[in-house]
């Protein structure tokens, strides 16, 4: 006769949490912090901010970067292009000034050479920045904002500038290129600018 084994509950693993698209941080949220990284001279910290804003790149794609990624020579180029994890897909992003300030100054107080990772990991078994340990100095960033971490995580990072272009320009396709995506649906969901737009249009008429 067999014995019954009694059944195993599991909590789901989002119970009590807020699930969803993370809202994009506010250019002056990006200013304050950059501020504060710069006083505090935490160097590489400033420059991980700076190079997630601009590359727009997710996590996985960010923490591999190597130094010849993103230099010619000894010198940051203006613009990258790397080859995506998930999609397999090359995107290129630029490199603007204050990032490459912020880069410069890392590399060289780091010590890195072109085949060392941009951020390599304070872990041993670790050859770079963890995806789990950049959502962990995000989190410190939200907190030292003042803001709700629920509502924040890595993807913050790669939809503060494109959300930011999306309603300066309303160019979907510049967009849809600088995200890497395949196809414009995954921007038009990723942006949520369907529901963003309507309220927009909206707001506008009135009776």
């Amino acid at each position: 006769m067999e014995t019954a084994v009694p059944a195993v509950h599991r909590e789901p693993w989002n119970k009590g949490k807020i699930v969803g698209q993370k809202a994009p941080f506010k250019p002056k949220d990006i200013w304050t912090l950059r501020v504060r990284l710069q006083i505090e001279n935490r160097v590489r910290e400033l420059a991980l901010l700076n190079l997630g804003i601009d590359s727009k790149l997710r996590g996985c794609d960010l923490v591999a970067l190597k130094v010849r990624d993103v230099c010619h020579g000894d010198q940051v180029a203006s613009r990258a292009v790397v080859m995506q994890h998930k999609t397999q897909r090359p995107v290129q992003f630029e490199i603007t000034a204050t990032t490459r300030e912020a880069l410069q100054k890392w590399i060289k107080a780091a010590g890195l050479k072109p085949e060392d990772f941009l951020f390599p990991s304070r872990l041993h078994k670790s050859p770079h920045l963890g995806t789990r340990q950049y959502a962990r100095i995000l989190e410190r960033w939200v907190e030292q904002l003042g803001l709700d971490s629920a509502d924040y995580g890595t993807h913050s990072m790669r939809r503060t500038k494109a959300t930011l272009i999306y309603r300066r320009t309303k160019n979907l396709r510049a967009v849809q290129l600088l995200l890497g995506h395949s196809k414009l649906e995954s921007t038009v969901r990723y942006l949520g600018i369907e529901v963003d737009d309507a309220l927009e249009i909206s707001e506008q008429t009135e009776i």
